[in-house]
């Protein structure tokens, strides 16, 4: 079934039950960036909120779309449900009751029904509230912890565990460059290529591969912390927010105490 067809077939099967008040496009299909891999995000406002009842519904109007093979029942947030078809069409719905409305905007929604005017009294657009500090400040601490994790998986040749490190400290350079870029609308983790830019995306692909042994685990690591450390130290100091300074100085005293590690660029 075509993806305007599932949107279709949902809502008219939802449109007739007095509990359900309202249903909204999210997502990608509200904001003109679906394409042919896109799920379809719905929030659906309900008079009770996310019941078993409104679950149920939600059940039978997404299975006249196809065989649901997969089935999340809000879990593991209580008003979000998940499900997968058999031609792996992804369906989200988000069920609120119309007072849990406040975080939405307009520009974010589009109205597929809505019989209390709910959309009407939302704001048009949410209002930049720039970065988190906090968020920012735990990511830059944990990228140092898995980074200060590196002698461990080096004593005890944990070198798988050295892979994952790898991995980690990957995710955290993407989320940094999302950052550098503030890309409105970002969408769900397989947006990136339009979320970060050429020089980014080079960056990335330069970056050396997670190979389960020594050395290919020391470089990797030490590639990861010459890229993100300097572009974090950069923008926490263009947001105002506190580097974690005396951590990262005793994990590389750690590193070149145990491995004769130094740290690999410079920041004055």
């Amino acid at each position: 079934m075509e993806h305007f067809e599932t949107i279709e077939t949902i809502t008219r099967s939802l449109r007739d039950n007095a509990a359900i008040r309202a249903v909204f496009l999210s997502g990608s299909y509200s904001t003109g960036l679906a394409d042919e891999y896109s799920d379809i995000d719905f929030l659906i406002v309900a008079r009770d909120g996310a019941t078993d009842a409104v679950s149920a519904l939600c059940h039978k109007a997404i299975s006249q779309t196809g065989e649901i093979v997969l089935w999340r029942d809000r879990t593991p947030r209580p008003v979000l449900i998940n499900a997968i078809t058999d031609d792996w069409t992804r369906v989200d719905a988000l069920i609120l009751k119309a007072t849990q409305m406040g975080g939405q905007t307009q520009d974010s929604l589009t109205p597929l029904f809505d019989y209390d005017g709910i959309f009407n009294a939302l704001p048009a657009t949410s209002k930049n509230q720039g970065p988190n500090p906090a968020k920012l400040k735990s990511q830059f601490e944990e990228f140092i912890k898995i980074l200060g994790l590196l002698h461990l998986a080096a004593g005890r040749k944990e070198y798988i565990n050295g892979m994952l490190g790898v991995f980690h400290l990957r995710n955290f350079l993407v989320e940094l460059l999302i950052e550098e870029t503030d890309a409105p609308n970002r969408g769900g983790v397989l947006h990136l290529n339009r979320l970060i830019t050429d020089e980014q995306k080079a960056l990335l692909i330069s970056m050396p591969p997670a190979i389960p042994n020594r050395e290919a685990m020391i470089t990797a690591h030490l590639a990861y912390a010459q890229a993100y450390l300097p572009r974090a130290r950069k923008l926490a100091l263009q947001w105002g927010v506190e580097w974690p300074e005396r951590f990262e100085e005793v994990t590389w005293n750690q590193l070149r105490k145990s491995m004769s590690i130094e740290r690999p660029y410079d920041w004055s």
